[in-house]
């Protein structure tokens, strides 16, 4: 895997995920999210899980994103608007976020496994589609049937409670 691409991509996540985060439109903030796991399914495709990167896409990016903008344009929700800024809980955000940087910097300079380059990976006799497959269908065919219904209720659920009440 290419170092400067991981970087590069693990960079361009994070920036999106910024912008998720301080985006005042919930149009725009949704946007970001999906050029995040764009980015994320990427990584993945890096490191040769090819499947877990089109899922990615295609679920995450795809699907859940298309259901937050239909509920973020079936309730319209406007932009929030602005307020002053709350002195106390901004500095004890820089706080956690501080000491959050620098743990994760204390353990990445700590393990020296970090700057090694990896081998290749070995290709199995399955592929990853195959593989996820047999699982999925053998050993996990109840909790797979139960998150479909679950997911069916909720999007009822949603139609349901947006719907407007005739006078």
């Amino acid at each position: 895997m290419s170092l400067i691409l991981f970087w590069a991509l693990t960079l361009l996540m994070l920036a999106f995920a910024l912008g998720v985060i301080f985006m005042r439109n919930p149009v725009s903030s949704a946007m970001c999210l999906v050029v995040s796991f764009i980015g994320l399914a990427a990584l993945f495709w890096l490191l040769d899980a090819y499947f877990i990167g089109i899922i990615q896409v295609l679920v995450y990016a795809g699907a859940v994103m298309v259901l937050f903008l239909f509920i973020i344009m079936l309730l319209d929700i406007k932009a929030e608007e602005r307020r002053r800024m709350n002195l106390p809980a901004v500095i004890g955000g820089g706080v956690v976020i501080l000491s959050f940087v620098g743990i994760l910097v204390k353990v990445v300079c700590s393990s020296a496994g970090f700057f090694v380059t990896k081998p290749e990976l070995a290709h199995p006799a399955w592929d990853d589609v195959k593989a996820i497959g047999a699982r999925l269908f053998t050993d996990f065919n109840l909790p797979f049937q139960i998150i479909g219904v679950l997911l069916l209720v909720a999007t009822i659920g949603v139609v349901v409670l947006s719907k407007k009440e005739l006078k």
